[in-house]
């Protein structure tokens, strides 16, 4: 898989005489290298096959080239950077003149590109853009030094925009923390925590939009959970999402009394949203299957995925009659069972009945596609208005 590296080219100190101060980076596992530039050193420890540096036309172009060229080569471009780079003038073509000079001595391809100071929305927008444009595939990885310090924020917000819209995988995020330069040593913060925590987020505001919990299986592995125990949680949410609930109930326990039998706290990002999920999971907690198809048919209509809510509402409906009639609750597949129960349904009093006969209704019509009875016709083409009536059909025929 194709690894670019995004590294930010600040400022430094403003002058030619007073550029970077080189600092001894060391990394988590001990290797440590001195450079000025913490992008060069993470690029010689990651070994990607890019590397893409952003700076403004004012960054310190001209120092991280004599800092990588060898004596001699193409002195007449140098200089012009060094003297564009004072005066904040240096323009796209210069760079591309002195990448080569950059790309000999990384050893990979070298994709220097000037960026807006991101001063204004419309800056900080360009620069995302043009971070998209040069990571096009694989794996990115980013250098949040240097640079203005809101670029570590725009860096940041675009390793996951990245993720979503480009497919791409952010690999590592990384921070050389030259404030926090100890007897000579500067370490070289790994921020992988970060990326983990931004999943979560982005996993559960899935789940809370669709009822997928399928990404949350892989972060859950990766923070210590036995892998049979996290495709629990993504089986679950498929057997709900089809409607399946006495399965998705099995699934959701099975991992629930995991949880409460471990010894110790799940680890990593896992630890600090296992709260929320468990939230999620606590439908399973409604005491009669009716119960539960009835929180989660509320839940689906939130979601304003009015199909499910629909199917899950009447399907409560049929199972509190088959309680309140005295039936087995394992009904799903006694057609004459079910009969019954709708047929008692009906048989409750008008205002029941009329509620009842609205909800199957709208269920028929979104569930087989068919023209729904003449009264409700209108009902499918405003989403507001069907919610509403799903809403007081679920009052009327779901009430305690």
């Amino acid at each position: 898989m194709r690894h670019t590296l995004v590294t930010f080219l600040g400022r430094g100190r403003n002058t030619r005489e007073a550029p970077y101060r080189p600092a001894h980076y060391r990394f988590p596992d001990g290797w440590t290298r001195e450079t000025p530039f913490f992008g060069l050193a993470l690029a010689e420890r990651l070994k990607p096959n890019a590397v893409v540096i952003l700076g403004t036309n004012g960054s310190q172009w001209g120092t991280l080239v004599e800092h990588v060229a060898a004596r001699g080569q193409d002195e007449d471009a140098r200089i012009e950077l060094l003297e564009a780079e004072v005066g904040s003038a240096v323009d796209q073509q210069l760079l591309d003149r002195v990448t080569p000079l950059m790309r000999a001595q990384l050893g990979c391809d070298v994709v220097p590109c000037l960026i807006p100071f991101g001063e204004f929305l419309h800056e900080q927008y360009a620069i995302l853009d043009t971070i998209a444009r040069v990571a096009p595939d694989g794996a990115v990885s980013f250098d949040l030094t240097h640079g203005f310090r809101h670029l570590a924020m725009v860096g940041f917000l675009s390793a996951f925009m990245l993720e979503r819209v480009r497919s791409l995988r952010v690999r590592e995020l990384w921070y050389g923390a030259f404030d926090m330069t100890r007897d000579g040593v500067t370490p070289a913060i790994k921020l992988d925590g970060l990326v983990r925590v931004r999943r979560w987020v982005a996993a559960l505001e899935r789940y809370d939009a669709t009822g997928d919990l399928r990404l949350i299986e892989a972060l859950l592995i990766a923070d210590g959970v036995p892998p049979d125990k996290a495709k629990c949680v993504a089986d679950a949410s498929f057997h709900e999402r089809i409607l399946n609930v006495p399965a998705a109930e099995n699934k959701v326990r099975t991992f629930l009394h995991y949880l409460s039998e471990r010894n110790e706290p799940l680890g990593g990002a896992s630890g600090l949203f296992r709260e929320e999920l468990e939230k999620r999971l606590r439908w399973v907690d409604q005491g009669s299957a009716w119960q539960k198809q009835r929180v989660l048919a509320y839940q689906y209509l939130d979601r304003h995925d009015f199909v499910r809510a629909a199917m899950l509402g009447w399907e409560a409906c049929i199972n509190r009659s088959c309680q309140n009639m005295g039936m087995p609750s394992d009904h799903r597949y006694d057609d004459e069972l079910r009969k019954e129960a709708m047929r008692a349904l009906t048989a409750d009093g008008a205002d029941e009945q009329q509620a009842h006969r609205k909800l199957n209704n709208i269920r028929n019509a979104l569930a087989h596609t068919t023209r729904p009875h003449k009264r409700y016709r209108g009902v499918l083409d405003d989403p507001d208005r069907l919610r509403e009536e799903l809403h007081d059909a679920f009052r009327r025929c779901l009430a305690d």
